[in-house]
């Protein structure tokens, strides 16, 4: 991941940043499509609805513009001790727990609060393996796509397949001894429940700039002044990190505002495989999970009446528009494509998509909605995540993967 935030941020010259190349055609293209797709959101759906596409359109903004991955932010401290980009979703998730933990306390959302248990762990295990291995998780893959990376394609379809797959096999595994949900917060205040997380968070913060410092002498700062004018880096790309929390923070909270419930992205890919198998001619509604009311009504449903879809799809137009602007779509290393690097994109998509569905969401809906709605299967997901990305990590040589 760490040429694609070469190739999202820019080329360099020495000590003087080349100005970006705004790619009108793909700005045009990706423009255009975005307004058809949007006046077919407001034809068959609701104002909200399309609220939620712009909201999607926004974060793929922001997801690009910052380089924001969780999947390399992991690996960077895995392999190099440099936690910059942890300590950035640390601090998003501070951020969030600050914006999201009153709105659901006040009963005007719900929060992402999810069953515990071993399905939990293997799932969250599976993801963090898979999206090593595939370069990007559920945000990384789609904004990613959105900018025009084959090689994140394929992982795209691969995570799709996976999720369906999930599905199918997820009755069972909730059959399993659990706990049932847990919110860590419900016994307090929602002052209270933002100081634990937030106290809890920024101890974790700490820690990991200590181990920096240790083996570096030095912590990178997360507030790098842009290299080029404040205006033009806003609209062409290369963001601080901060500019990043800040912007993730506030258009999570809308999408916990406009849609009530906390911002995710599986389970559209979930629909989306379904729907394909569907059309296919296979009877979806065979299989326990496809009857249950939410998703027996998504797989009904236009996939332009669900809320994970229509923003997981102003997303990628959002991440489209934003390489634009950059200069840099289709850019990046990671489109040369070969057996051994398709194999780990087909490996990675399908074991995100697999864990995604077991544990209740991915880096977004169960590791950032789960954690700032104060989830215990977030903290799960988080631990157990970071476990399975060490060993994606230490499995990235033998695909011929860079660390």
């Amino acid at each position: 991941m760490s040429t694609l935030a070469e190739a999202i941020n820019g080329e360099t010259v020495g000590d003087n940043p080349r100005r970006p190349r705004v790619d009108r055609y793909v700005i045009s293209v990706a423009g255009v499509g975005a307004l058809i797709l949007g006046g077919l959101i407001w034809q068959v759906g609701t104002p909200r609805l399309v609220w939620l596409y712009v909201i999607g359109a926004g974060l793929g903004v922001a997801l690009y513009h910052a380089a924001f991955g969780f999947t390399a932010g992991w690996r960077n401290f895995i392999v190099r001790r440099r936690s910059r980009g942890l300590r950035a979703q640390l601090l998003l998730l501070s951020a969030a727990s600050v914006l999201f933990i009153p709105v659901i306390a006040s009963g005007h959302a719900n929060g992402a609060i999810a069953p515990v248990g071993g399905y939990i762990v293997l799932g969250s295990f599976l993801f963090g393996l898979g999206m090593q291995l595939g370069g990007g998780c559920g945000s990384g893959t789609l904004f990613t796509v959105g900018a025009g990376n084959r090689r994140m394609l394929i992982t795209l379809i691969a995570f799709i397949g996976g999720s369906v797959l999930g599905t199918l096999h997820l009755p069972w595994w909730l059959d399993s001894p659990g706990l049932g949900p847990v919110d860590l917060v419900a016994s307090l205040d929602p002052l209270g429940g933002v100081l634990l997380q937030v106290s809890v968070l920024l101890a974790l913060a700490w820690v990991l700039s200590a181990v920096e410092r240790d083996r570096h002498g030095s912590v990178e700062s997360l507030s790098l002044r842009p290299e080029r004018s404040w205006l033009q880096t806003l609209i062409t790309g290369g963001w601080p990190l901060l500019w990043g929390v800040i912007a993730l923070a506030g258009l999570g909270l809308l999408t916990l505002l406009v849609s009530g419930t906390p911002w995710g992205i599986t389970f559209a890919f979930a629909i989306w495989g379904a729907k394909a198998l569907a059309a296919a001619g296979i009877d979806m509604s065979q299989f326990t999970y496809w009857n249950w009311p939410y998703p027996a009504q998504a797989l009904e449903q236009s996939i332009l009446l669900n809320v994970t879809s229509v923003m997981a799809l102003g997303l990628l137009f959002g991440a489209m528009i934003a390489a634009g602007l950059a200069g840099r779509f289709n850019a990046g290393s990671q489109n040369r494509l070969g057996p051994r690097n398709v194999s780990a994109a087909v490996i990675g998509g399908l074991c995100m998509g697999y864990g995604a569905r077991l544990a209740f969401g991915c880096n977004i809906g169960a590791f950032f909605s789960g954690i700032a709605s104060g989830s215990l299967h977030g903290w799960i997901w988080f631990a157990f995540g970071f476990l399975g990305s060490i060993v994606g990590v230490a499995l990235r040589p033998r695909f011929g993967m860079s660390n």
